[in-house]
């Protein structure tokens, strides 16, 4: 352990260091010059300070003050020396952040025992941050692995409903890109940002409840179907809600929420303006542009101008106008997207 010693006496020095030395365990480093040492202290690890009052500038009062607003070194214990009359200096020191004291002239028995008492309260305080450490970072592990588990959950049900829906994994991917895209422009934190991008994907795992001859229909959905179809916002928000996990939650949310229209037309509890919950009318600009531009067993994809001519038309009106307008105003990013994330190719038997 290292011991520093600042005294510009040279005699006291070499005293202070030889006592240091029969101690065992610690290397004592001496300063004669304050500014040299407390330099030295702020720019490496002292285990002890040990700090005469009676020195040129600084002297030990400004020096334990210099050395306390340096954030780490706020708990390395430092020992001043001070003549045995001078009780208003050691207030000031106890103000400042002195540990404790020794008298002049030093007493070889008294200095040997409060160094080993203070090297062992170091000993003792290292340790235990060693061990905070150790279990901070065995506590991130463990969020890190629970929050792989709720994403592959995520990813798991995505792909579930991707079995029974004409929509494939590409969409659900431009779709959480696009919606995090608009989450960001929109200025939405980081953390919401990637929240967004991962729950997105299960905004239509309620099509797992939709019967497939509903589902699958190439033609228009008669009145009846389409009502049977609506209750998929509903079914999904069942399947995840009242998880403990806070990323299903939020996809409940997107779920219940994504078919909702800003003019209070939408499905399924016709909700309007801020009464959608925001995530839900990110989703629902990400979701309907790019359904409007894939191809699907039922329509021809629509290009990129006409779709995006529809989400101008419908600003207000089906969609919250500034998602619509954080959309519009990264096309470069939006075709880059799209670019990114291609369907595949059908197979041909």
């Amino acid at each position: 352990m290292n011991v520093v010693i600042v005294d510009d006496t040279q005699i006291n020095l070499t005293l202070m260091r030889a006592l240091i030395g029969r101690i065992g365990g610690c290397e004592a480093i001496g300063f004669d010059v304050s500014a040299a040492g407390l330099d030295w202290c702020l720019g490496n690890e002292a285990d002890l300070v040990i700090v005469d009052y009676m020195m040129p500038a600084p002297d030990g009062l400004e020096f334990i003050r210099r050395l306390r607003q340096s954030l780490d070194k706020a708990d390395v214990p430092i020992l001043m020396v001070t003549a045995d009359h001078e009780k208003e200096v050691r207030y000031k020191a106890l103000d400042l952040g002195a540990t404790d004291f020794l008298t002049k002239p030093i007493d070889r028995v008294e200095f040997t025992s409060r160094v080993r008492n203070m090297l062992a309260l170091r000993r003792s305080h290292v340790q235990l941050s060693q061990r905070a450490r150790t279990l901070a970072e065995e506590v991130r592990q463990a969020t890190l692995e629970i929050y792989a588990r709720e994403k592959e959950t995520i990813l798991r049900l995505s792909k579930a409903a991707e079995f029974r829906d004409p929509e494939t994994g590409a969409h659900i991917l431009r779709m959480a890109h696009y919606s995090r895209l608009i989450a960001a422009h929109l200025g939405l934190p980081a953390d919401e940002q990637e929240a967004i991008l991962e729950a997105a994907p299960m905004h239509d795992v309620g099509k797992l409840g939709t019967p497939d001859h509903i589902l699958l229909k190439p033609g228009k959905l008669t009145d009846e179907e389409f009502a049977i179809m609506q209750r998929h916002a509903e079914i999904g928000h069942e399947i995840l809600r009242d998880s403990a996990a806070p990323m299903l939650r939020i996809a409940a949310e997107i779920a219940l929420t994504h078919h909702e229209k800003f003019n209070g037309t939408g499905y399924p509890r016709r909700l309007a303006g801020a009464a959608i919950p925001l995530r839900g009318r990110i989703v629902a600009v990400a979701d309907v542009f790019d359904a409007l531009t894939s191809e699907r067993p039922y329509k021809k994809a629509w290009d990129v101008p006409r779709a995006l001519d529809l989400l101008r038309s419908e600003r207000g009106a089906h969609f919250d106008p500034d998602c619509v307008d954080a959309f519009l105003g990264d096309l470069e990013a939006v075709l880059a997207i799209r670019e990114r994330f291609q369907d595949e190719p059908e197979l041909v038997s």
